[in-house]
């Protein structure tokens, strides 16, 4: 298969990943907010981003530093399974310590307490996501693997909750289902992994994975601060405020990530290519990058600007009359498709493939602490339009930081003559 083919199909699988991602949950959000209504959602997204940081625990930057190192090494069977092997021994470790530390937090602190079967059988999704190396995937540009499995796992889920959730009551089946549906894909991919690709566990060496932990370090500190302006915006909006107004900044939020989800199949796609197409030749990815910038900005420009003129039918036809309040949070976020799809080519296609690893990382921290800093001043005061206006703030501070970040060192992402 000549590369060209290689990209589109890895596209139209990740687009099907994808969409699958966002469209099944959006089948099921009009149906959960009218069941659960505003403060039994806001409850379960509230768990949903308290356990968000769980998984970026685990994930510790390997879905993108293991992805890479995969892709370079996928001719040599015996270095990838040495990566694999190691990469998940880590996981495994970081992932029991992280429950660890969630069984004493949430049985020590009352706001958790009264609520802690949310919280503990919503961990499942970090026990599936260790388990599932979508990192191997893409390093090895079988994205086809991915699609499949979360088409399977998230049928299971929607089709469970139509079944199982038919009265505030049913609460706890939303993490638990949901939870089901991460692990029968982890488990599944790595049958799929020993069977059809031929890689073998190994045991775990010492000094390799130093290695890992070393690798993976700053994409790890990056990922921690992202979550301290988008996953933490919920949460902190949950500590100021109540589940019913998290309610309605969550649903609200969920309809733009659907839409500004329809782009993540192109940055998987397209980031084992470009890091691949840099050992070769610096001014081709250099180009290739500009025009993925062109493509990508236009592209995202026009979701957003749907999102805004469409925000109140959108979130009346999607959630309901109840949910008013959320038609705010839409028309605030709506230009964040824009926004983070040119931070994505600039950040993750550029600035991590010519190794600014460092620039990056302090970047997105020093971003993190700034929305920390709006977060607490307007949140008490404005709840879910303040959360929504302190992401999006940041999040254009984040691609304004790394234009100028890129252009001073002399890489001018506009301008093809002076790559």
């Amino acid at each position: 298969m000549t590369q060209k083919k290689r990209l589109v199909s890895n596209f139209i699988s990740l687009a099907i990943l994808q969409g699958t991602n966002y469209i099944l949950p959006l089948i099921t959000l009009p149906y959960l907010v009218r069941i659960l209504g505003p403060g039994n959602y806001g409850l379960i997204a509230f768990a949903q981003a308290f356990i968000h940081y769980f998984l970026l625990l685990t994930d510790y930057g390997f879905n993108l530093t293991a992805t890479k190192q995969i892709s370079i090494n996928r001719d040599n069977q015996k270095k990838v399974s040495e990566i694999l092997s190691n990469v998940l021994f880590i996981k495994l470790l970081l992932m029991i310590s992280s429950f660890t530390l969630l069984c004493i937090l949430v049985f020590s602190i009352d706001k958790f307490k009264e609520y802690w079967p949310i919280y503990l059988l919503s961990f499942g999704m970090v026990l599936g996501n260790v388990l599932f190396p979508i990192w191997f995937f893409q390093g090895m540009e079988k994205m086809k693997y991915i699609s499949i499995l979360n088409i399977i796992a998230k049928l299971i889920s929607t089709v469970s909750i139509f079944i199982f959730v038919n009265s505030k009551s049913d609460i706890y089946f939303v993490p638990l289902l949901n939870s089901i549906g991460f692990v029968i894909v982890g488990l599944v991919s790595l049958f799929l992994i020993y069977k059809h690709f031929d890689i073998r566990f190994e045991k775990p060496k010492v000094e390799l994975l130093k290695i890992q932990l070393i690798e993976g370090w700053y994409v790890f500190i990056s990922t921690i601060s992202v979550s301290i302006y988008t996953v933490s915006s919920t949460f902190i909006l949950g500590i100021f405020t109540n589940n019913t107004v998290v309610g309605y900044y969550a649903s609200g939020e969920k309809i733009v990530k659907a839409v500004q989800g329809l782009i993540q199949p192109v940055s998987q796609t397209v980031y084992p290519y470009i890091n691949k197409l840099v050992s070769e030749s610096r001014v081709k990815t250099l180009i290739f990058i500009r025009k993925l910038f062109v493509l990508v900005g236009s592209f995202t420009f026009v979701m957003s600007l749907f999102l805004f003129i469409f925000a109140e039918k959108l979130v009346n036809l999607v959630l309901g009359n109840d949910f008013e309040p959320s038609v705010i949070v839409v028309k605030i976020l709506a230009f964040l498709p824009f926004i983070v799809g040119l931070s994505n080519v600039l950040g993750i296609q550029t600035m991590l493939t010519f190794n600014y690893k460092k620039a990056f990382s302090r970047i997105i921290i020093i971003s993190g602490v700034i929305n920390i800093i709006i977060a607490i001043t307007i949140v008490p005061m404005y709840e879910h339009i303040g959360t929504a206006i302190s992401v999006t703030i940041v999040e254009s501070i984040i691609t304004i930081m790394m234009f100028i970040y890129l252009q001073n060192k002399g890489i001018k992402i506009l301008e093809v003559k002076n790559v």
